[in-house]
């Protein structure tokens, strides 16, 4: 445990809010965040236990009575309009978004020339820089919280541009998106804490004075940040790259996905704001937009003054980013192959059931969804006897169709499917083996022209390797038929070394093989959930206990969040004088 008293922190607590070091007493008036908060987040990267400043049910009894309301009504009044941000460059406006539930959006956003931008990001980041990390960190604090107060109004832009059903939008898209961005601002500040501002270098000379060095050390920052953004988790796969580059000195551009802009337009309005009020440029975080016909991406990546990258995204463009963004530091989560392996279990229903959501939350468009299931040929073994192959392919069929068999709440969980591409690969993967499950096209109760996919199960052998071992993204998954569990094993771990996952889960009732699958997860470098058959589920990620990816395989080439995403956003230099 970590125990700081608040003089180490660098900030006290007054009648109006946070006083750090004694500067920027300005901002005292409006600074509303408990300035325990950061103790406690510290303390909680280090315990691992669940912890969490931020509501995760959408209550009246925590947010407000007409919280929802005025989010939604804050959502409406952006719909048809211009979002104005303050950034210099802008040169005329960009829109395109389009709702998965089908509903008008026409949201027009800055068109900005990053050639005018850039310049201006790096002459404010001096001021930012020499702000020290405690009045970083809560200026950070201070934006994490009010974005938490405009949950809401994030939650219908999450919804209505990545399709996730409401309440995952309120969650995903706000406290736990909130949560994986105060972890970044702890493991940095941590990191930067670490560092002594001065130190007294005193050696001994025997009979003559000793050398007497007084030395300095300074965080300096890298450069400007580019966060590029998913269209599927817009804030919750922003935000640590965001707050980690931002509270560690550096200026940061969000480029969001050409499908999902409004959250994270409404996210950087409001860090706009607190920066703004607490006496910084508010440009120091900005959004450049584009669409997809006209991407920018490439020419920002690339950008001699861009120095630290955040990307979620696809294989292809995340390995061009680690090839071509030579100039910067790139932090990039890929594709992959999430993989099941079924060797034994106690209760077979129970594990279906769990099964069964976790491949129908999102229609599978999550990082985590589980996409191969391996099942020895001859079965497997339960509480209740023998199950063969296809009785166990059957169960887990059963048991989605059974959790989806009402109608509005297999809406609410399964959401939209956001681009239409993921629609035609559902038909395109029929073709890839025996149907075990059916795809079904839903109506929304309350979205008569949303994107409603049910998940598709495939039977296929394990032979057939080139079939199961690419990621498939969206509602489709196979249950593959291997010669035994050693095989599934060796299989597993095969796929995701070579092809990447961020999530393995192993269902066995034998010490034995769980020792086997906790060796194939170092070896692959994969997270590994054991056994889950209740209320957790394999493609949950819990911010300040569960490390999101590893870093080690390629799905991602780094984690949400470990020491080593913040550090390097960050240089130590120093100075030296003879006292």
């Amino acid at each position: 445990k970590i125990d700081h008293d608040h003089s180490t922190l660098g900030f006290e607590a007054t009648q109006s809010g946070a006083r750090f070091g004694g500067e920027f007493e300005s901002f005292d008036a409006v600074m509303r965040f408990d300035p325990e908060t950061l103790d406690q987040a510290l303390n909680a990267i280090q315990s691992r236990d669940y912890w969490t400043p931020f509501k995760e049910n959408p209550s009246p009894r925590a947010y407000g009575e007409d919280a929802n309301q005025k989010g939604e009504e804050a959502f409406k009044a952006s719909l048809n309009s211009y979002f104005e941000l303050e950034m210099p460059g802008i040169v005329g406006e960009v829109a395109g978004e389009e709702s998965p539930y089908g509903i008008e959006m026409n949201v027009r956003y800055p068109k900005v020339d990053h050639e005018v931008l850039i310049p201006e990001m790096k002459a404010a980041m001096k001021a930012w820089r020499d702000a020290g990390p405690d009045v970083r960190a809560g200026v950070c604090m201070e934006i994490l919280d009010r974005l938490n107060k405009n949950s809401f109004e994030i939650a219908y832009g999450v919804m209505h541009t990545s399709g996730q059903g409401f309440m995952m939008s309120f969650q995903a898209g706000g406290p736990h998106a909130q949560d994986r961005g105060l972890e970044a601002v702890a493991y940095a500040y941590r990191a930067m804490k670490e560092v002594p501002e001065t130190a007294t270098w005193t050696k001994p000379q025997g009979k003559h004075d000793p050398l007497v060095m007084q030395k300095n050390f300074h965080i300096v920052p890298r450069g400007v940040a580019l966060v590029v953004g998913c269209s599927t988790f817009p804030t919750w796969n922003t935000y640590p790259g965001l707050f980690a580059s931002l509270v560690t000195g550096n200026p940061v551009i969000v480029k969001p996905h050409p499908g999902s802009v409004l959250p994270a337009a409404v996210s950087i309005k409001i860090a706009q704001q607190v920066l703004k009020e607490a006496g910084f440029a508010p440009h120091l975080v900005s959004m450049i937009a584009d669409t997809a016909d006209a991407p920018v991406t490439k020419e920002l990546a690339t950008h001699k003054d861009v120095k630290l990258i955040d990307f979620t995204g696809s294989n292809f463009f995340g390995n061009w980013l680690e090839d071509n963004a030579k100039q910067a530091q790139v932090f990039t989560e890929k594709a992959g192959v999430n993989t099941v392996v079924i060797d034994s279990v106690k209760d077979i229903k129970a594990v279906a059931r769990n099964l069964a959501f976790t491949l129908s939350l999102y229609s599978g468009q999550m990082c985590t969804t589980t996409q191969a299931i391996y099942i020895p040929r001859n079965g497997i073994k339960t509480a209740d006897g023998e199950m063969s192959f296809d009785e166990v392919a059957q169960a887990l069929s059963i048991a989605t169709s059974k959790f989806l068999s009402d109608n509005e709440r297999a809406c609410m969980v399964l959401g939209a499917v956001q681009s239409c591409a993921t629609v035609d690969r559902i038909k395109e993967c029929e073709s890839l083996g025996e149907v075990v499950l059916a795809s079904e096209q839903r109506e929304h109760p309350h979205f008569p022209n949303a994107r409603i996919h049910t998940p598709m199960i495939l039977k296929v052998d394990a032979s057939e390797k080139d079939k199961y071992s690419e990621e498939r993204f969206g509602p489709i998954s196979f249950v593959i038929a291997t010669d035994s569990t050693e095989h599934s094993l060796q299989l597993a771990q095969e796929v995701i070394s070579e092809k990447g996952a961020i999530t393995l889960g192993i269902y066995s009732t034998d010490d034995a093989v769980l020792e086997q699958a906790e060796e194939v997860a170092m070896e692959a470098a994969v997270a590994l959930s054991v056994n889950l058959d209740g209320g957790v589920f394999v493609n949950q990620s819990a911010a300040f206990s569960d490390f999101h990816a590893t870093g080690g395989n390629p799905a991602s080439n780094a984690s949400l969040t470990d020491a080593a995403f913040v550090t390097r956003r960050f240089v130590v230099v120093q100075s030296r004088r003879h006292v």
